[in-house]
């Protein structure tokens, strides 16, 4: 009972965005774009619509409050897109990352609104549409109790992370290195969405939420007080962080997302969308297509 108590206080938070996002913010409507609607695949101007999917709560990009309503930064990055193409995008929310990209490559989803890191393995089975860059950092409880100041600073501590994300995977090679080092290993707690992840934290089940600084933040602001940041400025295990949309390999999808994303920049939207989530130190300066492996705009 107390754990539903504390994750509906969790969830309650997330619906308080007013004092994260800036709503001063004007996002300019945009004018159809023929040129832009033909470069998508035949199939979806054939219909019409395409289906978005999102891995739940991602804030301040996107924040599931049911199943009918999603905000966020990608979700006004996707209605901008939406009214260049000429397209209907729809959104669905679903758990886990694996289940995400098998329902990609699958076609039962049109592509993920991201933004999901882009790495090497995950290039050879999808392709990626950056559209911003990010750090990896800890949220833990304020005062940093047990002092982790950064991934090398891990050792024998409870550290929760999303399931399947690039955090999970360095947190165990961390985890390795500890054990080989004659530390004690981390205890690795594996969750499939964000809220449940910072329960943790704020439950005492785990000392840190490992996770991309730009949610963290987020959560940070909305705690009251209880939260803070901590190992921001450090590398903590990730070189440059590339992340954007996903889309099956090869689609031709891919270039239409970009050229849509180059549109947003040139005409300004692109930064009111990130200004008012206040995202703006997570800007990239053009959008790019598989950047975790060619680093080319």
């Amino acid at each position: 009972m107390k754990k539903n108590h504390l994750l509906a206080s969790v969830i309650c938070s997330l619906l308080s965005v007013s004092s994260f996002v800036n709503a001063d913010s004007d996002i300019p409507v945009q004018t159809f774009n023929p040129k832009l609607q033909a470069m998508l695949p035949q199939d979806i101007r054939d219909a019409g619509t395409m289906t978005a999917v999102v891995n739940g709560s991602f804030p301040p990009y996107t924040i599931v409050e049911n199943s009918n309503n999603i905000k966020g930064a990608a979700i006004d990055f996707d209605n901008a897109i939406s009214q260049l193409l000429g397209i209907k995008i729809e959104h669905k929310s679903v758990s886990g990352l694996s289940a995400i990209l098998m329902g990609i490559k699958s076609g039962r989803y049109t592509y993920d609104s991201g933004p999901v890191g882009d790495f090497a393995s995950r290039e050879e089975s999808v392709d990626f549409v950056d559209y911003v860059q990010e750090y990896v950092v800890f949220a833990v409880k304020s005062g940093n109790p047990q002092k982790i100041e950064g991934l090398d600073s891990t050792c024998g501590k409870r550290i929760s992370v999303m399931a399947g994300g690039s955090a999970e995977r360095v947190i165990r090679g961390q985890s390795a290195k500890c054990v080989e080092q004659g530390e004690p290993a981390i205890n690795v707690l594996s969750y499939t969405d964000q809220p449940t992840s910072i329960l943790a934290v704020k439950s005492d089940r785990a000392d840190a939420f490992f996770s991309s600084q730009a949610p963290l933040s987020y959560f940070v602001s909305v705690s009251n007080g209880e939260l803070e940041l901590t190992g921001t400025g450090k590398s903590n295990g990730f070189g440059d962080l590339y992340q954007g949309a996903v889309v099956p390999k090869g689609s031709p999808l891919a270039q239409a997302i970009k050229a849509s994303y180059e549109e947003l920049h040139k005409n300004g939207t692109y930064d009111a969308i990130l200004n008012k989530w206040n995202l703006a130190g997570n800007r990239l300066a053009q959008p790019g297509i598989n950047l975790g492996t060619t680093k080319t705009k």
